[in-house]
């Protein structure tokens, strides 16, 4: 739950904000690698947000995941009203890719009931695993694995997930992916499963584009 943080200097400078909304336009913040632009995040909070609202963008924090980024405001509905050039780019996805999104949020939604820890961890022969029940009997395990390797590097690019260092083909999956997965979207996920294996054996994981990330 997010919870509304004072902002102690109503006369924010120009600069100190700028050192927080310059990361911001660059990607995610996070609480555990930017531990200082983090802190002056929750401290000024409310002018950054007005700072960033004149740029058409809106402040995504979630203070107990430990990550803030930006986002598109969504269109104005007055089709008169003057269109802001977009500062944040939508990013178009492979359906492989966007379909493994959805199995990583799927399984990090089943760890967080099990509630053992807060960082889901998982090898690249888990992740191989979770998508090889959908392909076709009879796949090629080699070019699964090939394909898999291409989606997960596409993911890590995203910042979805992230490689562990010094555990060769080890990653953690962030917990960002949460607020662009959501639960209303992972609650008809199963009734989709039909769509998706039917979809996936015709996929050769080509960089065709039938997807977005924000």
């Amino acid at each position: 739950m997010q919870h509304p943080t004072t902002d102690p200097s109503p006369h924010a400078s120009p600069t100190s904000l700028s050192s927080i909304v310059v990361p911001l336009l660059k990607g995610v913040v996070y609480r555990e690698s930017d531990g200082g632009i983090w802190n002056d995040l929750l401290n000024l909070q409310a002018r950054v947000r007005e700072y960033v609202s004149v740029l058409g963008l809106v402040l995504v924090l979630d203070e107990s995941e430990g990550y803030a980024f930006l986002r598109s405001n969504p269109e104005s509905a007055d089709e008169s009203a003057p269109k802001l050039p977009r500062l944040v780019v939508r990013r178009p996805l492979s359906f492989p890719v966007s379909f493994l999104l959805a199995l990583l949020r799927k399984k990090m939604a089943e760890f967080d009931a099990g509630g053992a820890d807060t960082r889901l961890v998982l090898s690249r022969n888990e992740v191989v695993d979770l998508i090889r029940i959908f392909m076709p009997e009879g796949s090629n395990d080699a070019r699964i694995i090939d394909q898999v390797d291409s989606y997960l590097n596409k993911i890590v690019e995203l910042g979805f997930v992230r490689p562990l260092r010094g555990q060769e083909n080890t990653f953690e999956v962030r917990r960002i992916l949460k607020a662009f997965v959501d639960a209303q979207w992972l609650s008809e996920f199963d009734e989709r499963l039909a769509t998706y294996r039917k979809l996936l054996s015709g996929a050769d994981g080509n960089d065709g584009s039938d997807g977005n990330a924000a």
